[in-house]
């Protein structure tokens, strides 16, 4: 400093730098930062107003992923046929999200048995095994390990609940209740061998036979819970069922006796329902089949061939509609994260609520199932039910095993 307090000519150039930086910093603070805060008010008002996902945003409160950590990759997805519409939805909102940008996500539409049948045979599509229950899955960890090492899968979750249903044309169930009192296996045998078919059953000759459907136990979770929850009620079991009682000889004979009369066994229950609707009473007069998969089609129905009835089996079993993200060596790190980020997303508020939507009880607990909207409301008219009476475990590997083969035995190659 010079005498006198008077500054240098290189300290008054310090003070001016000083000076200039205090107020980039403030013009920084105060007029660069105001549209990013806007940014994220504007977002948190679109959350709170329900969001527009139709116009190129996700819905509104699904997850924003960190995307920096993300590697493009593509997954396949192979799920049981009865989620097809609420997954097309939920994939096309994934794909508006910045982590959807970087992941793409092949649906592939199998059977609940038929898609892990397809990995354990190595195709190489699938990253990603979705059935309808958890039904199938020791059997399938036992048969991957019977050629690989460690175990098939690395992560798992429960997207949504489903029972078991009847499903029937009202006029038809209203004169099958007046004959048999109740719908069930038992009754349900005896519809399919009277010899007059309808016109035994009810004076309805122009009904012409009794046409009951379910999927094929060999491809389709639901054929197999069929089967399952058939043994369940022949031997008024809960739980437990035995190696013994499966190939009891009476219970034999009476599955046999069922299953020749069976229609359909489409691999996929949703083809089932769909065809119902379509064709009428021509095509079938009863279904055992996923709730949501007949709830979906409640509307489509109306309009065709009149009003559906449900009927809940008095013995009944959760399809709880998991999501393996699986360990398979064509799987590598990036897609297995990818797998498990779509999991995140199917998870979230927004995609459960639509699940909700499409008759699923959903995984997520945040989300009430017996809301002013829910179709649980307002379809409670046709037999909907929130809580069921009679829930079943699931049996062993061996005997799903041995009662797989005896309905292949007992029924060939259908």
């Amino acid at each position: 400093m010079a005498q006198g307090g008077n500054l240098t000519l290189a300290g008054k150039l310090v003070v001016l730098a000083v000076v200039a930086a205090s107020f980039y910093g403030a013009y920084r603070m105060f007029f660069a930062g105001r549209p990013a805060a806007e940014q994220r008010s504007a977002a948190v008002n679109s959350s709170s107003s329900g969001g527009d996902s139709s116009a190129g945003q996700p819905a509104s409160g699904t997850p924003n992923f960190e995307t920096s950590s993300i590697q493009p990759c593509e997954i396949g997805v192979a799920y049981g046929t009865e989620k097809k519409r609420w997954l097309e939805w939920a994939k096309s909102e994934f794909q508006k999200t910045a982590a959807g940008q970087k992941i793409k996500v092949n649906l592939l539409p199998m059977g609940s048995l038929e898609g892990g049948q397809a990995v354990l045979k190595g195709d190489k599509n699938i990253h990603v095994w979705s059935p309808a229950s958890s039904l199938y899955k020791d059997v399938f960890v036992q048969e991957w390990k019977l050629n690989q090492t460690g175990e098939p899968v690395i992560r798992e979750d429960e997207l949504a609940l489903s029972p078991m249903v009847f499903v029937m044309w009202d006029e038809r169930y209203q004169a099958f209740a007046k004959k048999y009192q109740e719908v069930g296996f038992r009754n349900v045998g005896l519809a399919l061998a009277e010899p007059g078919g309808w016109k035994s059953i009810a004076e309805k000759p122009e009904w012409g036979l009794f046409k009951f459907g379910h999927a094929h136990p060999n491809q389709s979770n639901s054929g197999l819970m069929t089967l399952v929850l058939m043994a369940c009620e022949f031997h008024n079991k809960n739980r437990g069922l035995t190696l013994n009682e499966i190939v009891d000889v009476p219970f034999q004979q009476w599955m046999q006796t069922v299953e020749r009369g069976v229609s359909g066994l489409s691999n996929s229950t949703g083809n089932m329902m769909k065809d119902m609707v379509l064709r009428g009473p021509s095509s079938f007069d009863c279904l055992f089949v996923y709730e949501n998969v007949a709830i979906d089609y409640f509307k489509n129905a109306e309009g065709r061939w009149g009003q559906l009835r449900i009927v809940y089996p008095t013995k009944n079993m959760w399809n709880d509609n998991p999501y393996y993200v699986l360990n398979v060596p064509w799987s590598s790190p990036a897609q297995r994260q990818a797998a498990g980020l779509f999991l995140d997303f199917l998870l979230s508020e927004p995609v459960q609520t639509q699940a909700l939507v499409h008759g699923f009880r959903p995984g997520n607990p945040a989300i009430p199932i017996n809301g002013p909207d829910s179709p649980f409301t307002t379809y409670q008219k046709y037999g909907l039910q929130v809580e069921l009476s009679s829930i079943c475990d699931p049996p062993s590997a061996e005997v799903i095993h041995n009662l797989l083969a005896s309905w292949q035995r007992s029924v060939g190659n259908r």
